[in-house]
């Protein structure tokens, strides 16, 4: 199966490759321990069960006999600290938000007494944790080795840019024996499929899409009152239109965000655009982004431009995504856009946004109560009840969000996206005509 992407290598780090072809790709080798079917139901790839023991412990029992892609035996352990490793404040993660409920705030998982179970004590209720391990960036990587040799139902094979079935895939081998990844830009991508040298496209702009992926890839403004003033919020909102920056410098698909969580989590309502501020003096700003995402260059070139207008003068800094997460984590910024891939349940999403805006103090006042209610709709109704009464108290502001653009021939059979929007490349097969 041939397939086509419309990017530079990706990352292959859970923990960095949330962009969604980056995650996309990961997923084909590297997976955490459950994928999501539907926000609230999962479908396990590596454990046997996911038992919750009362209110304050979540047993996790791994399958025996998995493998990663280097032939070592799977264990608890080798699961708790991947998970760790996105808590360590070295990691500088916004996911460690998604293991926040877990005492010690998953800093010091471990393995129970057997090497095939996990115990997970809660400092609260928190129903959706199970959901939350499904998420890409918790993906379980070997302990020593590239994170590409993973648990996920492809193993990259000696020749560049080609991944092989993984035989020993928990859930089942993929139907494709063999993927050939063909890296390049959009108008790479037309002429490989106008030759008919790819089935698959994944990440480009199109107005018909072959799988309909949610929008969870959400991007916001993160600003340091301190160095912006009180008035920026405002000054901000007055030049800057968010339906025209997902129309005119993000690429599709993309939905403009007028609240905390995406279109797809919550109702979103257009407030009316405020007038200027008055601003004393000029400000010198720096905005840092992403480089390795031209979209962000785009809207920061923007904001650049809008602000100039109201006496901002704003420099931009284009950093690697593994820098500009080590300045988030400081708090050493300015300006910076920040871009998360959101869960599907609206609670663990908020937790998520509240990481991403650096208000990590506030989860202990906001999750415990979301999590005190048991049913599901009520807690992700709750949630975005939150969602709406934090958005103007949070130093970030909400841009967009985006979903995987995905195009497939017309002999690949089976492709779909999950719950959290990325592609099932393992699900797709080629259709093949009856003999004679």
């Amino acid at each position: 199966m041939r397939v086509a992407v419309a990017s530079e290598r990706p990352e292959t780090d859970p923990l960095l490759a949330d962009a969604p072809v980056d995650a996309a790709l990961v997923r084909m080798t590297t997976q955490p321990v459950c994928s999501l079917e539907a926000p609230h139901r999962l479908r396990p790839t590596l454990t046997a069960d996911i038992s919750v023991h009362g209110d304050a412990q979540l047993v996790i029992a791994i399958l025996p006999g998995r493998k990663f892609a280097n032939g070592a035996a799977i264990t608890a352990r080798d699961v708790a600290s991947s998970w760790s490793r996105a808590a360590q404040p070295a990691a500088s993660s916004p996911y460690r938000a998604l293991l926040f409920p877990i005492r010690g705030e998953g800093r010091r998982l471990s393995a129970g007494t057997s090497s095939r179970s996990i115990e997970l004590p809660l400092s609260f209720p928190w129903p959706d944790l199970a959901t939350s391990l499904c998420h890409p960036a918790l993906g379980i990587v070997p302990p020593s080795g590239p994170a590409a040799a993973g648990l996920g139902p492809f193993t990259p094979a000696r020749a560049p840019g080609t991944y092989e079935a993984n035989l020993s895939f928990p859930i089942g081998r993929p139907f494709a024996d063999r993927l050939a990844v063909a890296f390049t830009d959009e108008r790479g991508i037309a002429r490989l499929w106008v030759l008919k040298q790819a089935q698959i496209a994944l990440g480009i702009s199109d107005e018909r899409y072959s799988i309909s992926a949610a929008a969870l890839y959400a991007t916001y403004l993160v600003f340091n009152p301190a160095k912006t003033g009180a008035e920026f919020r405002q000054a901000f909102e007055s030049v800057i239109d968010h339906g025209d920056l997902s129309r005119s410098f993000v690429r599709s698909p993309s939905t403009p965000m007028h609240a905390l969580l995406p279109p797809s989590l919550m109702p979103q309502d257009a407030p009316p655009r405020p007038g200027p501020p008055a601003i004393a003096a000029p400000r010198q700003l720096a905005l840092a982004f992403d480089q390795s995402l031209p979209d962000q260059r785009s809207v920061a070139e923007r904001i650049q431009v809008k602000l100039h207008e109201l006496k901002y003068k704003v420099s931009l800094r284009p950093l690697p995504r593994s820098k500009l997460r080590t300045l988030w984590a400081s708090g050493g910024y300015d300006l910076m856009l920040h871009a998360v891939l959101l869960p599907p349940t609206p609670a663990a999403a908020l937790s998520l946004a509240i990481e991403a805006s650096g208000r990590h103090e506030l989860l202990s006042a906001e999750l415990p109560p979301l999590g005190a209610i048991a049913n599901d709709a009520e807690r992700d109704a709750a949630a975005r009840e939150r969602a709406k009464a934090l958005a103007g108290s949070l130093p970030s502001i909400p841009l967009y969000a985006q979903a995987l653009g995905a195009v497939a021939s017309e002999e690949i059979k089976g492709l779909h996206a999950d719950a959290q929007g990325l592609p099932a490349l393992d699900d797709a097969f080629i259709a093949t005509e009856a003999p004679p």
